[in-house]
């Protein structure tokens, strides 16, 4: 007990597991749409993408480089949608364009002027050193703004998931669905490159998506489960982080991490099989889902 108790006399801890907690409850729960939609590629991407956008507007505007970099992962998502709907390349294609360039110009940008907000290394792993209050706030936002735009938008959202093609045949505004929920995945990513890190954000979007696979063929279910994981593996690793004094984006990884090898050890092929072929195991309750 006194193990948990001790690091909570620092503000600077407190501030930490809160945000680890929530940025791990977040990417689990967003995480559950990319794994599904088998785009676990585009968090890794986007992640690089913002983290440009992170560099620039430290430079040229440092007092708004939250809403800069936000604006900038946004764009960045909405062009590889675009991208990849218009032309022949595909959205991997696209990704590897746009977000690499993106991240080539913020390494360039703070190896040649530095930065006035968080370090360098603070951007790429995490760390709990310098949680700011407004940060938290941003990161409630976002949090209560993906619930929002999920619980209104879930059926559109799950169609879209599953089946595009018959969800705009059915009079879905597809094009719209996938913009939106780039537009949360943009915002989710950069509220928690500050714990998480631009390195590691996308493992905590697919770890706790496929552990909850694992767990479940229901989708409401998995939804549960991945932000539960996720909630857990930021809490714990923090505690970690702190007690090992490694970055904190490392260790909620690898909480992460040692929680899926449990579950597969548990589950075993079963588990592994759920992960495969996702379409056709949660069609039947999609099409439940959806019906009027």
């Amino acid at each position: 007990m006194e193990a948990l108790l001790d690091p909570l006399q620092y503000g600077f801890f407190q501030r930490g597991l809160i945000v680890a907690t929530l940025s791990g409850a977040l990417l689990g729960f967003i995480g559950v749409y990319i794994v599904l939609r088998g785009m676990s590629y585009i968090g890794h991407g986007l992640s690089h993408a913002i983290f440009g956008g992170f560099a620039a507007m430290q430079l040229f505007a440092a007092s708004f480089y939250v809403l800069g970099a936000g604006l900038w992962g946004i764009a960045s998502a909405i062009a590889i949608t675009n991208v990849a709907r218009r032309s022949r390349l595909g959205a991997d294609a696209a990704i590897g364009v746009i977000t690499t360039a993106s991240f080539a110009l913020g390494v360039a940008l703070f190896a040649r002027f530095g930065s006035s907000g968080p370090a360098f290394d603070n951007a790429l792993f995490g760390s709990i050193l310098g949680i700011t209050n407004s940060q938290i706030l941003w990161l409630v936002l976002v949090t209560a703004f993906t619930a929002i735009v999920v619980f209104t938008r879930y059926r559109a959202l799950l169609f879209t998931t599953f089946d595009p093609e018959v969800a705009d045949v059915s009079g879905v505004k597809v094009g719209r669905t996938e913009a939106l929920l780039m537009i949360v995945l943009s915002l989710a990513i950069l509220v928690t490159l500050t714990v998480i890190g631009v390195t590691l954000v996308a493992a905590m979007l697919v770890i706790p998506a496929v552990v909850a696979r694992m767990l479940t063929d229901s989708f409401g279910r998995m939804l549960v489960l991945s932000t539960i994981v996720g909630a857990i593996s930021g809490l714990v690793g923090m505690y970690l982080s702190y007690y090992a004094g490694v970055p904190s984006g490392t260790m909620i990884v690898l909480v992460g991490t040692a929680v899926f090898l449990v579950v597969l050890a548990i589950t075993g092929v079963r588990g592994m099989r759920r992960t495969v072929g996702l379409d056709s195991h949660a069609a039947p309750n999609v099409k439940e889902a959806i019906r009027p």
